[in-house]
């Protein structure tokens, strides 16, 4: 009574919802940008917010969002040329190397921030 799905749509659930976090995301980086732009002390006032645990832990998930669309839309470029994933197994293998890949950045991404 369960349903397995393969691991081709778990990646392109995963590239669904990375694209989501990134539509509304982009609200809290334009809102950063605009007020750091405004003025001296506004500028002062993001760089004191984002010094923050919070702030950058935020930070790291729009960051590891946007690796991980990356990755899986290279993938998805590369499956539209006729390069990878004709088969069901290259699209299995190329899902497991987009985790892979995504999963690497990610965390280099996270040091990179701390």
């Amino acid at each position: 009574m369960t349903i397995k799905l393969p691991i081709t749509a778990y990646t392109s659930i995963l590239h669904r919802i990375s694209g989501v976090i990134l539509f509304f995301g982009i609200i809290v980086l334009l809102w950063g940008l605009d007020k750091s732009l405004a003025s001296e002390q506004g500028f002062a006032e993001v760089k004191e917010c984002l010094s923050g645990g919070f702030a950058k832990l935020v930070l790291w998930g729009l960051m590891s969002a946007l690796l991980y669309h990356l990755v899986a839309g290279i993938k998805h470029v590369l499956m539209d040329m006729g390069l990878v994933g004709e088969t069901m197994e290259a699209g299995k293998l190329g899902s497991k190397a987009v985790l892979v890949i995504a999963a690497v950045l990610i965390l280099l991404a996270g040091v990179w921030i701390w």
